[in-house]
């Protein structure tokens, strides 16, 4: 039975006490215990557990969509104060990731809203897409006006424009940005695995910690040991902007391909198809990968050649339906065949 996998926290407390591989074993076991436990649990329990969820942080995922909004309004006449009144490279760069912040948090907004009421006759697979779509874009604009930030301090440097004066109130307002981004960073860390538009706005704020951290530090540097510091400062951050959202538009791309589903949840759609009913006799293939953030699933079953094809529909059709419910995915698919021993069902690969 698949419960005798199961370790005990006694055995778990044995293996981590082995030299050596210990600690990578238990690591593994208690992954082990995770995929069982979610095996073993009926998928009503796996859906209600992702309605419940979804109720219990659709209000702090509000929050964080508009107190992020909200601030990153603020931060962004405070910041653009900085950078005007000490035409500090450092703080431009600053001022530059906060208006496009901004910005990005309308545009992903809209997109989310888009994505909820598109027209299924125009959009017959739904507007899912349409946040990655908007994320990748956000990414690219981003990553483009960073560059022009790098560029513009390497000409500094080249042409040495010195400003080695110190602007402690531009210092101050990029400071309580930081805190402000501090609070939010740790506010949707919580949440990053419930909404692909906190993940990325959790992102947006990881990433402006170390962009203020830096740019304070740099501008200040540059006024009081070396000129050259402050452009240096600017480099490193639109260099480190353009790393961090290029590996963001990355996964995003991942996503809009059809990136395959984690093993450990085709190995639970597995499990969930042949336990399912005792009609089904093989699970010939399942195939589950990304349509946006969430996953399309198809499903081959096969059922006695003698089944009635009312009985077939109908166990299939059920399936599918418990399927689709599940959490992250967003539609389904199940065939119904009666053999394995055919040329494979599609002529074109996708």
């Amino acid at each position: 039975m698949i419960r005798a996998g199961l370790k005990t926290d006694d055995e778990l407390s044995q293996i981590r006490r082995r030299r050596k591989t210990g600690k990578r074993l238990e690591r593994f076991h208690k992954k082990q215990n995770d995929l069982i436990h979610s095996l073993l649990k009926p998928m009503e329990e796996h859906t209600e557990e992702a309605r419940q969820d979804e109720r219990d942080f659709h209000v702090s995922v509000r929050i964080a969509v508009w107190a992020s909004l909200c601030a990153n309004f603020i931060l962004c006449v405070l910041q653009l104060y900085a950078a005007i009144s000490s035409a500090s490279l450092s703080l431009i760069a600053t001022g530059i990731d906060a208006t496009f912040d901004f910005g990005s948090n309308i545009f992903l907004y809209w997109t989310h809203k888009k994505a909820m009421s598109m027209d299924v006759n125009k959009w017959p697979v739904g507007g899912a897409r349409l946040e990655t779509i908007g994320n990748i874009v956000y990414g690219s604009i981003m990553a483009s006006v960073n560059l022009v930030v790098i560029v513009e301090s390497i000409r500094a440097i080249m042409s040495q424009q010195k400003d080695t004066g110190f602007h402690l109130q531009s210092i101050i307002a990029v400071a309580v940005a930081l805190g402000v981004k501090f609070a939010l960073f740790l506010y949707c860390y919580a949440l990053r695995s419930k909404s692909s538009q906190v993940e990325v706005l959790w992102e947006d704020h990881r990433n402006d910690l170390f962009i203020n951290g830096f740019g304070i530090l740099m501008s200040a540097a540059g006024s009081k040991l070396a000129w050259w510091l402050d452009p240096t400062g600017a480099i490193f951050i639109g260099a480190g902007v353009i790393i961090a959202w290029g590996t963001t538009i990355y996964k995003q791309f991942g996503y809009l391909a059809g990136k395959s589903a984690p093993h450990e949840f085709i190995q639970l759609i597995i499990y969930k198809a042949m336990t399912f009913s005792g009609e089904i006799e093989k699970i010939d293939t399942v195939r589950a990968y990304h349509s946006g953030p969430d996953y399309v699933v198809e499903v081959d079953i096969v059922m006695d050649a003698t089944t009635p094809l009312w009985k077939a529909h109908d166990i299939s059709q059920q399936l599918q339906d418990k399927i689709e419910v599940l959490p992250n995915v967003e539609r389904a698919f199940v065939h119904v065949d009666h053999e394995t021993t055919h040329a494979p069902e599609h002529r074109k690969m996708m």
